[in-house]
């Protein structure tokens, strides 16, 4: 009778604890070490914990201190790696960069962009819309394999002079003889005026578009 009392003592025992652990989203060392502790303590005499599950308990909790020592360490070092780079960042102010982008501001009547050709292409057309997305103009560009430049001088279609400020988007399409597309990128050149570094890889203004420093290319000045 005494053997059966201590039984049931220790199986309620053991629920409390395993339900007090399964309440807590993360487990201590050492709320790991009572509960360990507590399993010895309270189990049944006439089946006791095996030498290999004990043993298979101690690698667990061993593996998992070793875990959160490395998120810990991953932690502090991808904090170190963003301040590395929100520094690397600040030192583009002020400089003028080009940038794998697609959109520029119009600025004193014109916007320069550019594109990147993986070969000499054979038709090169142009499109620059406003923020609306509506064609406002439309042309040719050069051919040339790898840089190419193209100012476009802030009038639309019907030759109007359209105002300073607006965003506009660049679209080229290049393709060879073949008709095989060439066109690698577009992007535009501007001075850095600011930076963001809310997100996880700092945005950059150039010429008042917001551009990733991930798509940095090129300082020019």
């Amino acid at each position: 009778m005494t053997v059966a009392a201590t039984t049931s003592t220790s199986t309620a025992t053991t629920t409390t604890s395993s339900s007090s652990s399964s309440s807590t989203s993360s487990l201590t060392s050492n709320e790991f070490l009572s509960l360990l502790v507590s399993e010895l303590q309270n189990q049944d005499p006439l089946n006791a914990t095996s030498t290999t599950d004990f043993i298979n308990q101690l690698t667990s909790y061993a593996n998992f201190s070793q875990q959160q020592s490395i998120n810990t360490n991953l932690s502090a070092l991808a904090s170190s790696f963003s301040s590395l780079v929100t520094l690397n960042s600040v030192n583009y102010i002020g400089h003028t960069v080009e940038a794998k982008t697609d959109t520029a501001t119009l600025t004193n009547g014109s916007a320069t962009f550019g594109y990147s050709l993986s070969s000499a292409a054979s038709n090169v057309s142009i499109t620059v819309k406003d923020s609306s997305r509506n064609t406002v103009w439309t042309g040719t560009g050069t051919g040339n394999s790898g840089s190419n430049t193209f100012t476009w001088d802030g009038k639309d279609s019907s030759g109007n002079q359209l105002t300073d400020g607006g965003q506009y988007t660049i679209s080229v399409t290049a393709t060879d003889s073949a008709g095989n597309s060439v066109l690698n990128y577009t992007t535009v050149t501007g001075t850095v005026t600011g930076i963001d570094t809310s997100t996880s890889t700092p945005s950059l203004t150039v010429n008042g578009v917001s551009v990733s420093a991930a798509n940095i290319i090129g300082v020019t000045s």
